[in-house]
């Protein structure tokens, strides 16, 4: 079999190269849960044969660690050309950066990380260049970090012969990140790329009982909406950008902490109840049932941690002197802000009003969560 890099060169020539194009999320209640601590301080043992044949509004996970994931039309694009002299590496486009190294010899350093994930499928004779799909959006909330690190492993893992599984790339994206300090991320936005949609995920952080190719990544999922409706979700929410910068590690560590005090964990414990009156909102379409979950999941994060709110405290007093309700997006403290109201028109009104002061992120739901180009090899 011809080598990586003499594929890629063909392909290159033939301006074919493979990419991975994935998708983000839109955060809202159940957001953080999906964390590694927070997943193994909510969970309990769970019959698994009630969820076999489980009811839509999956009863026997109410109070179990849960996130909803909104696949939307932002994210990034990751492309493999031919690299010289059997090397590995990773070029940003938009942060205007390029690092390689020898396949074996990657430090494992911050700076790394990507490379590292790379590393870990055996590949040599490539360059991965990543590129956001949107202008602007670096550090929005969205997700983003997970979203590349997401992509480079499935992109990795169809040039390497797909050697892992879904639940094994999301364990490995997560992980990678987390570790070498690029973030705390749990397994939403890595599960949002790998499944996408308008979907509900109840984490396993141990694996799901009794299935014994499932780990750290595992989840049992429902789709809440089908694409059909997505346009019912579409006009009653938006994006805006607080223009303010974000660093998620250090408000996701205050929520972290409380998890050590029985004050703390009751919050927490709560916060999994109001995830679920979310879930069901969305599933029946009851748009009065998703506001107040949104509202009351974010004043039990901001009671938590107030930074939490630092950038989206004046957009949220404008959309809810309308009638509205606002999410701060990923772990808050700035960045973009998530914008709904039940009722389309009140919607589109402060939409308007919003759009002087504040860049509107538009998007529109996605029913898949990545695409994979270029195998034609």
């Amino acid at each position: 079999m011809q080598s990586l890099f003499k594929r890629l060169k063909k392909a290159e020539e033939q301006h074919v190269v493979p990419s991975v194009v994935a998708y983000n999320r839109i955060d809202g209640p159940g957001s953080s849960l999906d964390i590694r601590e927070f997943q193994q301080a909510l969970w309990r043992k769970t019959d698994v044969t009630a969820f076999l044949d489980a009811d839509p509004d999956a009863s026997w996970s109410k109070g179990l660690p849960r996130t909803v994931g909104i696949t939307i039309d932002t994210g990034t694009r990751v492309k493999a050309y031919p690299l010289e002299g059997d090397r590995i590496g990773v070029r940003s486009v938009d942060y205007d950066e390029e690092i390689t190294a020898m396949p074996g010899e990657v430090p494992l350093g911050k700076e790394y990380w990507l490379m590292k994930l790379i590393d870990v499928f055996g590949l040599s004779g490539v360059m991965f260049v990543i590129k956001n799909l949107r202008p602007g959006l670096l550090s929005a909330g969205l997700g983003g970090s997970a979203t590349v690190a997401t992509a480079v492993c499935i992109l990795a893992n169809e040039l390497a012969g797909r050697p892992f599984g879904d639940c094994q790339l999301i364990s490995m994206a997560s992980r990678m990140e987390t570790d070498l300090g690029i973030s705390i991320t749990g397994t939403q936005e890595q599960s949002n790329v790998v499944y996408g949609g308008v979907m509900d995920y109840v984490w396993f952080p141990w694996g799901i009982p009794g299935k014994s190719d499932s780990g750290y990544g595992s989840s049992v999922r429902y789709e809440l909406l089908s694409q059909e409706y997505y346009k019912e979700l579409e006009a009653r929410m938006a994006i805006f950008h607080s223009g303010v910068s974000r660093d998620s590690a250090d408000t996701n560590a205050v929520w972290m902490k409380a998890l050590a005090t029985a004050e703390g964990l009751r919050a927490h414990i709560r916060k999994a109840e109001i995830a679920y009156e979310y879930r069901e909102g969305l599933r029946l379409m009851d748009w009065d049932r998703v506001k107040v979950a949104i509202g009351d999941y974010r004043h039990a994060r901001t009671e938590l941690c107030p930074q939490y709110m630092h950038g989206a405290r004046e957009i949220t007093e404008r959309v809810e002197a309308n009638g509205g309700t606002t999410f701060p997006l990923g772990a808050g403290g700035g960045g973009g802000v998530m914008v709904f109201h039940p009722d389309p028109e009140e919607s589109l009104a402060i939409r308007g009003d919003l759009k002087g002061d504040y860049r509107e992120v538009e998007f529109r739901l996605r029913g898949k969560g990545f695409e994979v180009v270029g195998f034609e090899w």
